[in-house]
């Protein structure tokens, strides 16, 4: 009989862009002794705080969040760099007395600390120099279309990912897909997964009034002032969307009377992309003793506060140890 499993259990709250992921892990906060370990692929940047809804610095002084304001706009991030950060940062919460939460909804993200890891193959530094090249000189969608003819489960999500996709496939001769599924190592815990959902039209409406709210804050002013540091706008960061639209706008490409729209369509995409990815992604094993991975999907339609004390009772009974005398004989 093999041993049990020595990785930490931990709660991944994950969910499409507005369903209130943030509020929910700050009631959770008034519950538990948490550290959020934020696992979005847009919020890593610095000065990308509206467009991103970043957790205000009210949040982020009462409760400890991880792996924000990471690099600046330009500089890549990888999932990869990703889990090898939050590996530390879920060590050092469970050393400061502190119940880790990985909080997000970048997929990518989400997988590469929870399931670990793929083990890529070397690759010549001189021809990744060259398809960095030619990705970097031709167009996004057009790059999005090569990554999708050399591996068929690319789902989009940016140029960076794009160019990775391509790169790999290139070099390696196979499709990062495949890397993913079957060169993968062991990640550092076990994902305890909350996926929060909302009813179709809530969902659409709370994207709206986001959009709105982002707009009122100011997000065409931070993106004014990126764009003024020098930041060009199809770096990292600013192809997201949001900001990929409010660039669009500031060059003239998009008149003003149309931007809010354009990011509540496109936001919408996106939300639905996610939903996607975490129906179809997300690995689920049934049985009342199974801890490996399990999935509980959680209808966020109610207040935070009421959202977070079933997640809070929930984990008390997941997280609960397994008396030998329990188990089936």
């Amino acid at each position: 009989m093999g041993g049990a499993d020595p990785r930490p259990l931990v709660p991944v709250i994950v969910g499409a862009t507005g369903v209130g992921k943030t509020a929910v892990a700050a009631a959770l906060a008034a519950r538990l002794p948490i550290t959020v370990i934020s696992a979005d692929a847009r919020q890593v940047y610095r000065g990308l705080d509206i467009g991103t809804a970043k957790p205000d610095p009210a949040l982020r002084a009462r409760v400890p969040h991880l792996g924000l304001d990471l690099v600046e706009p330009g500089e890549r991030y990888s999932a990869g760099r990703f889990a090898r950060d939050a590996a530390g940062w879920i060590g050092d919460a469970f050393a400061a007395g502190r119940q880790p939460v990985v909080v997000g909804g970048t997929g990518f993200y989400v997988r590469a600390v929870a399931d670990g890891l793929f083990r890529e193959p070397p690759l010549d530094a001189r021809a990744r120099s060259r398809v960095a090249a030619w990705a970097d000189a031709i167009d996004p969608a057009e790059l999005a279309r090569w990554a999708g003819r050399l591996d068929r489960a690319f789902s989009g999500g940016g140029r960076q990912r794009a160019a990775r996709a391509v790169e790999v496939a290139l070099l390696t001769g196979r499709p990062l897909s495949w890397w993913q599924q079957e060169a993968r190592a062991t990640g550092v815990m076990r994902p305890w997964y909350i996926h929060l959902t909302l009813p179709r039209d809530e969902l659409l409406r709370r994207i709206a009034d986001r959009t709105r709210a982002m707009l009122a804050r100011g997000l065409v002013a931070e993106v004014r002032a990126l764009r003024a540091r020098g930041t060009a706008d199809d770096a990292p960061g600013l192809d997201g969307v949001g900001y990929r639209e409010t660039v669009a706008m500031l060059a003239g490409a998009l008149p003003e009377a149309e931007l809010e729209a354009a990011i509540v369509r496109a936001t919408r995409r996106y939300a639905k992309r996610q939903e996607t990815w975490f129906r179809h992604q997300l690995r689920r094993e049934t049985g009342s003793e199974s801890r490996e991975t399990m999935v509980w999907s959680l209808n966020a339609t109610g207040s935070p506060e009421a959202v977070a004390t079933e997640i809070h009772e929930r984990w008390a009974r997941v997280s609960a140890p397994v008396s030998t005398s329990s188990r089936g004989r």
